[in-house]
């Protein structure tokens, strides 16, 4: 296998198992384009991406622009020579100057099986609307949003207590492997790729906080879907009164239960939810700056009466 010379483009941990596939391999990274550093945490300290840290370590260049648009930051991208460009959730949008700078055009690691969930949040979206299989594919980036044709995928099955945070691990791990064999491929010559299919569209729009918050009147399907697709971030929540005190809490994991009851009613004592149809039970909650708890750690320090209605 012959060496590439590689521009990486990616910002969150879910990149970061793909850059270490590609520096494993050997390949030449010769700059790295992340989202520039912001600030995060309670403390609001300026944070360099994750990508931008396992970067630097191996010594990387980066570069942080806001916008590809300028014609000095494409002639820029131009003058790496890159071979080929891979991209994974970086953040911005490629305009065609970049994506025909290198020489083989740039390749894309998304979360989905395509054209299923392109866009900003394939992986809760697939959580939460009940899909049982997702995957990642990696596919020739063209001007559209994730259209282009796709050169390698590989399937995953979604569990039915499976969370966003579990999915996205699993299908980072499973990405670096399939960009590895790809980039193996193109340095043979031998890398295809297939139009999409015309039918079976579907778009993950970005996660909006307002859809974070539990409706009890939904079958327990959907309830469960949502809580474990929005787990851990922003997490679904509800209202629950707590020592005389009405406070948000965070519903972290799920699973489907046996009861029936008015939406949101308290079955038992393990936390078992009534919902429009069937009910939950709740298995791990997190009260606001608090960490997240056992059902049976949280009811030690808040009662939850068996017969009370949660706060729809």
């Amino acid at each position: 296998m012959s060496q590439l010379r590689v521009v990486f483009m990616g910002t969150p941990d879910f990149s970061v198992p793909v850059l270490m596939e590609i520096i494993g391999q050997g390949h030449e990274v010769v700059a790295c384009y992340t989202q520039p550093p912001k600030p995060a945490g309670r403390g609001l300290e300026v944070m360099k991406s994750p990508v931008q840290q396992k970067a630097e370590a191996f010594g990387i260049p980066v570069l942080t622009p806001k916008s590809l648009r300028d014609g000095q930051v494409q002639a820029e991208f131009a003058s790496h020579d890159a071979d080929v460009a891979v991209v994974v959730a970086y953040g911005l949008i490629l305009p065609q100057a970049v994506l025909d700078a290198p020489r083989e055009g740039c390749l894309n690691l998304h979360a989905s099986l395509l054209p299923r969930w392109r866009g900003a949040a394939p992986i809760q979206r697939a959580i939460m609307a009940g899909d049982r299989e997702t995957g990642v594919m990696v596919m020739r980036m063209e001007a559209g949003l994730d259209t282009g044709p796709v050169a390698m995928a590989e399937r995953l099955p979604i569990g039915a207590d499976t969370t966003a945070a579990e999915l996205h691990d699993q299908l980072s791990r499973v990405g670096a492997d399939l960009m590895g064999r790809a980039l193996a491929a193109l340095s043979r010559g031998s890398l295809g790729s297939v139009p999409q299919a015309a039918e079976g569209v579907t778009y993950a729009a970005k996660i909006d906080k307002a859809e974070a918050r539990i409706d009890w009147s939904r079958p327990a399907h959907e309830v469960h879907d949502r809580i474990r697709g929005l787990s851990p971030f922003p997490g679904a929540w509800c209202e629950m009164d707590i020592r005389g005190k009405r406070e948000r809490v965070k519903i972290l994991r799920s699973t489907l239960a046996v009861g029936t009851g008015a939406p949101g009613g308290v079955l038992d004592e393990r936390l078992t939810i009534a919902c429009g149809e069937g009910a939950v039970r709740l298995v791990e909650l997190q009260r606001a700056g608090g960490k997240p708890l056992k059902a049976v750690d949280f009811l030690r320090g808040a009662e939850i009466a068996v017969g009370s209605v949660l706060p729809g």
